[in-house]
């Protein structure tokens, strides 16, 4: 499976990191980055997380 994040509508809240650090990341201009698109299957039921917890619906897994 594929995480991927819409820069249109994330406003870096950070939940997403702090679900999955390993994941997802904020740069210093609270820029959020995708550390690796493929979730291992041991990760997705966080990241399943993280997309469910995202405020502004902005992360799709696929």
């Amino acid at each position: 499976m594929k995480v991927s994040v819409d820069l249109d509508q994330c406003e870096a809240n950070g939940i997403c990191v702090g679900i999955a650090p390993d994941v997802f990341e904020l740069d210093d201009e609270d820029v959020l980055h995708i550390v690796s698109a493929e979730v291992d299957p041991d990760r997705i039921a966080d990241v399943e997380d993280a997309v469910a917890q995202c405020p502004k619906a902005a992360l799709r897994l696929q």
